[in-house]
This record gives structure tokens, C-alpha cells and sequence, in this order.
């Protein structure tokens, strides 16, 4: 390997037992590749909610404090008490962030699969990607069609995938619509792009009129805003318009999954050919909560009868139930349409040492709609 490639910065996570959050950039090796191996060079990775769980843990930003050099920021910050219980398996172990990224192959092992990437811009998945290098097996990287820029092709797995996987999740067991909420993230844009193509009803729950607004710019059919004061029987009607019975929440905690189901159940009764029961309606109606954007208990006023599930959902375990051959059709699919339906789009591109700046910080960890950041480990 080249020896300017032999090791790079690569940001690190610690939850010390102190009850401190500790968030640095070390200089680590870049391990030399095996023959079904490659180091990739990163140019672009994305900043989920998911990156975020572990990023800051349950830390309390609001006590955040950066030190160390411009070069090599430290940030820490105090978890509360009441939260480290929840951090007990990552205490004092410094941990690699970053999901997934985009990059071009600058070393391979000897194997022919490996050669064929060199000088290839490739997605990639695997943990550790806030790095300026990242060694990796073959088949966790997946070459971007010609013409695609590592930052196109960065947020390429978690956000797509995931919309996808609802969709899938949708059909796989027996609904012929779907709910969402929190619904103009990039994930729910997505979302609304892959129904509107493949003809199937969604119903959007969002936050704001500015939220509903940009929804129905990129043709959103139906989107109910939770902060009206029609809040209720627009949900009702939507359903009702939809027949939509299967939901994904990135809310979840509060009141919104109980009242998403009171309202299929109001729909289900206002079209129903049967007889009252007092157990409620037999079509199964169900909530999968995928989020967590409000930490508070789920509330569930029992006004649904009693076909009902609320569960959780997430993408790795969907992908290993569906298996490796269906899940590859699901990645093809992503690949073939990055610049289009799974197009990302950023507010702002920032290094590692940019994104250890408190002014930065306090943006992307709010997890705001509309204010994604990418990282570009090796920005100048």
C-alpha cells in the first residue's frame, strides 16, 4: 500500500463510566487488505438518526464543550443519570461511527473480484465510515453506475433500503396501503417517490403546513398535518379514501400509534358490511414503530377492538428474514435509481473536524426535516 494510506483519521464515540461523552478523531492504521478485500478512499458519508444513537448517545448536548486543537476538537458532554442505564453495553469502549458511504477504491487484494473495483467509485456498508480510509470485504461494496458521485451514491443503503423494506413489509403481509409519519424526512421523500411509481396509496402524517406543503410539491396525495385542529377526522378520511391498515412511526413515543390505530379502526367501521361486535372490526390493523424522535412511553387508548399489533421494525433484521437473494434485488433496484427516487439531498458538506463543531453539531443532532449533513472524511 501506498504509504500515505497507511492509516487515516477516523472518528471516534466513548461513553465513560463517569457519566461523560467523549467524541474524538484518532489516527488509526488502515489495515492492509486480504484477497477479498479493498481500502477505499471515503468521499461522502451521511449523518442518520441512527448515526446519531450512537454518535451522542443519550448524551445532553446542551452541556456540550469542545477542546483539543482546530486540527483534532474534542467534544464532551455530561449523559444524565437517568439515561446511562440504557448506555450500560458501550461504557468506556471507544466506538467507530458512520452506517454506510461512498468512496473510490485506491488498493485491493489479489483476488480478481477485488481487482475489478480498483480506481471504481463504490457504495459502501459496514460500520466505521466517519474514516478517511475504510478496509472492506468485496461484497459490502457496491460499484456506482458510471457518471455517479461518491456523494450521490453515500446515502445509497439505511434510507432507501428502509423505504423499500416497508413497502415489502406492506405487501409481504397482506396490506394494500401504508401510514407514515414524520413523513417529509429524506426517508419519507423516498417513500412517497417509490408509492407514487409503484401505485401504492400512502398516507402522510406530518408535523407542520410547511412539512404538508412540501409534500404535496413532490405529489404527495395524502398528507395530514398532526398540529391542525381536523387533525383526527382528516386521518380518518385518508384512511378511509386508502384502506390503508399497516403503519411505520418514527415517532415513537406519545399518543400518535394509538391514535393512528383508533382512526384505521373509525375508517375500517365506516365502510364495513358486517355487524357490530363489540371485540371491534377483524381486519388486522398494525403499527410498527422504526423511530424513536420521542423518547416518552407509547400511549395506547384501547378504542380499536382487538385485531390490532404495535411492534418494532428495522432494517437488518427485515433484511436477514427476507434473505440474501431478495435483499439484492432490493439493492439493485436502489443502485439503478440513486439519481431519482433515492436521490439525497444535503444542507451542508462538512469534514471530520468541521463536524466536531459545536455550531454544526447543535443543527444535526436536533434531527430536524430538511437539515441532512454529509461528512467528507478526506474535504481539504
Amino acid at each position: 500500500m501506498a504509504s500515505q494510506h497507511a492509516s487515516g483519521l477516523q472518528l471516534r464515540s466513548l461513553i465513560k463510566k463517569s457519566g461523560e461523552l467523549e467524541i474524538s478523531l484518532l489516527n488509526v492504521p488502515t489495515p492492509e487488505p486480504k484477497p477479498e478485500e479493498v481500502v477505499v478512499r471515503v468521499e461522502a458519508t451521511p449523518i442518520n438518526p441512527s448515526d446519531l444513537g450512537l454518535l451522542t448517545g443519550a448524551a445532553d448536548l446542551s452541556t456540550a464543550k469542545v477542546s483539543g486543537t482546530k486540527d483534532s476538537p474534542v467534544v464532551t458532554a455530561k449523559v444524565r443519570e437517568a439515561a446511562m442505564r440504557a448506555m450500560a453495553g458501550r461504557l468506556d469502549e471507544s466506538m467507530p461511527v458512520g452506517n454506510e458511504g461512498a468512496g473510490v477504491v485506491i488498493h485491493t487484494g489479489s483476488s480478481e473480484a477485488a481487482k475489478a473495483l480498483m480506481g471504481k467509485t463504490v457504495s459502501m456498508i459496514g460500520g466505521a465510515m466517519y474514516a478517511q480510509y475504510r478496509t472492506l470485504r468485496v461484497n459490502e461494496c457496491m460499484p456506482l453506475p458510471a457518471g455517479t458521485t461518491a456523494a450521490e451514491g453515500a446515502s445509497w443503503f439505511v434510507n432507501p433500503l428502509t423505504a423499500l423494506g416497508m413497502t415489502e413489509t406492506m405487501r409481504r403481509e397482506g396490506h394494500k396501503a401504508l401510514v407514515h409519519t414524520a413523513a417529509a424526512s429524506n426517508l419519507g421523500q423516498m417513500l412517497n417517490k417509490i408509492c407514487l411509481k409503484d401505485g401504492i396509496a400512502l398516507v402522510n402524517i406530518v408535523r407542520s403546513q410547511e412539512q404538508a406543503d412540501l409534500l404535496r410539491k413532490i405529489g404527495a396525495r395524502h398528507v395530514v398535518d398532526s398540529s391542525s385542529s381536523g387533525f383526527t377526522d382528516d386521518l380518518v378520511q385518508a384512511l378511509a379514501d386508502t384502506g390503508a391498515t399497516i403503519a411505520f412511526d418514527a415517532i415513537g413515543g406519545g399518543k400518535l400509534a394509538g391514535q393512528i390505530l383508533t382512526a384505521m379502526e373509525a375508517a375500517i367501521n365506516r365502510t364495513a358490511k358486517t355487524a357490530y361486535s363489540r371485540y371491534g372490526s377483524s381486519v388486522h390493523k398494525q403499527v410498527y414503530i422504526y423511530g424513536s424522535l420521542d423518547t416518552r412511553p407509547v400511549e395506547i387508548n384501547r378504542a380499536f377492538g382487538m385485531a390490532w399489533g404495535v411492534g418494532g421494525w428495522l432494517l437488518f433484521p427485515f433484511l436477514m428474514k427476507i434473505g440474501p437473494v431478495d435483499g439484492q434485488k432490493l439493492r439493485e433496484r436502489v443502485v439503478s435509481e440513486l439519481k431519482t427516487t433515492f436521490a439525497s439531498h444535503y444542507t451542508k458538506v462538512v469534514s471530520l473536524q468541521e463536524a466536531l463543531e459545536l455550531s454544526n453539531l447543535s443543527v444535526y443532532a436536533k434531527r430536524a426535516t430538511g437539515e441532512k449533513f454529509l461528512i467528507n472524511p478526506n474535504k481539504i
